[in-house]
């Protein structure tokens, strides 16, 4: 018996021990990047989309169910809310989390999304996925082609619900990156057509529902602790599963900043509460080092280009008006600001006026903040022997006339 009793106690120092010493709050020295537990890691401004510190935040790395995000919003975006939706055997199927939802039953599209982001049901996705998408595989194409659309091309969807799952055709698994995760949540509350009803249904605190038939029903509970641990905390989704680890994605707004954080293989069991001592260092890192800070646009002029085979041997450019000489922008104390022109050492006519032949591109921190394009002033016809003709006939009428009052002064 006393053997027994040494064992457990051991096993409980190995398991206990980890926990107390991460659980100890890191000293924050404003300015410096937060020693955080999570393996790839992103704080990004809400409004601009730029990078404001990362650890490996371009490494590709399972999500878990953060993946519900997309699910959410393509659901909101392609499908009614109060479409009634079919509950297929492989959705029923889903392991895990679960609604226990049955084959044959019938819900509302909406019920099924706030059991999708408040308890983060695996069955309740595939039942999504099928309804919006035809199958899961479809629905899969459907979330890529989104991903590819908002600029994450090293997002790789398989799933709607996050489960780890391999692609046996390219060797792809389910994954994202920091950075990408946290530019599908923006996305997803700044940028969709849907960011309204997205924002309602990931910030309710619960919901009760029935399945059409009204012959069972559910309560849903907001599992987002930072809603309610966090001042400013607006919204968020969490995930775990074995290959991806604990993983996080949030929005938190301070003041007139508005921060996304994002984590992944942020620790195992029973690790659980490392997520939420990141989010709070990297938040913390965020409000006192960065404030919002104006850029000026200084007036930029640009040398006539070279035309070949127009009727004008120069081109006039011009940068095309922002409509103010400021810009607003989240930086850090010290970031340098440059600006480079991107413009062409020659044009070939024919082209118009109001032509986009080039850009200037304002840089923070080696990071690309704004493109204003670059624009020809007036257009230039190509010079063909009909167009040298009249501009010959023009120039003789033009000096006859000039001839004729010359000669009879009386006449002007």
């Amino acid at each position: 018996m006393k053997q027994w009793v040494l064992a457990l106690l051991f096993l409980a120092v190995v398991c206990v021990r980890p926990v107390l010493a991460y659980a100890e709050e890191t000293p924050f020295v404003p300015g410096d990047p937060p020693e955080l537990f999570a393996r790839a890691a992103a704080l990004i401004d809400g409004d601009s989309g730029r990078l404001l510190y990362g650890k490996n935040a371009d490494a590709i790395l399972p999500m878990a169910s953060t993946t519900k995000l997309m699910t959410c919003i393509l659901a909101l975006e392609y499908g009614n809310l109060t479409d009634p939706v079919t509950v297929s055997e492989y959705a029923a199927s889903m392991p895990d989390v679960q609604l226990n939802i049955r084959p044959g039953e019938t819900y509302r599209l909406e019920d099924l999304l706030y059991s999708l982001m408040l308890e983060s049901h695996n069955d309740s996705a595939a039942a999504v996925a099928e309804h919006i998408g035809g199958s899961v595989e479809g629905f899969a194409q459907m979330m890529n082609q989104k991903a590819r659309d908002i600029g994450c091309g090293d997002t790789y969807f398989i799933t709607p619900n996050g489960l780890d799952a391999a692609d046996a055709d390219t060797g792809r698994v389910h994954s994202t990156t920091a950075r990408e995760l946290a530019l599908i949540l923006r996305y997803c509350m700044c940028q969709s057509p849907k960011k309204e009803e997205f924002l309602t249904i990931t910030r309710a605190p619960s919901r009760t529902f029935s399945d059409l038939e009204g012959t069972r029903s559910f309560s849903c509970v907001n599992h987002n602790a930072l809603l309610t641990s966090m001042e400013g905390a607006v919204t968020g989704k969490t995930g775990f599963t074995n290959d991806a680890g604990y993983c996080y994605v949030g929005a938190v707004k301070k003041g007139d900043r508005l921060f996304l954080v994002s984590l992944l293989a942020c620790g195992w069991p029973p690790q659980k509460n490392y997520k939420w001592q990141d989010v709070g260092k990297l938040v913390r890192y965020g409000e006192t080092t960065f404030e919002k800070r104006e850029i000026v646009r200084e007036p930029l002029s640009f040398s006539p280009v070279p035309v070949e085979n127009g009727t004008e041997e120069t081109a006039e450019l011009s940068m095309e008006a922002p409509g103010t000489e400021l810009f607003v922008l989240l930086m850090g104390e010290g970031e340098p600001v440059t600006v480079r022109t991107k413009l062409p050492k020659r044009l070939e006519a024919p082209f118009p006026a109001g032509l986009v032949v080039g850009q200037v591109d304002y840089y923070v921190n080696g990071t690309l903040v704004e493109s204003l394009p670059v624009k020809t002033k007036a257009g230039v016809p190509r010079r063909t022997l009909m167009v040298c003709a009249r501009q010959v006939w023009e120039s003789f009428l033009t000096m006859l006339c000039r001839n004729s009052e010359a000669e009879m002064p009386f006449l002007s």
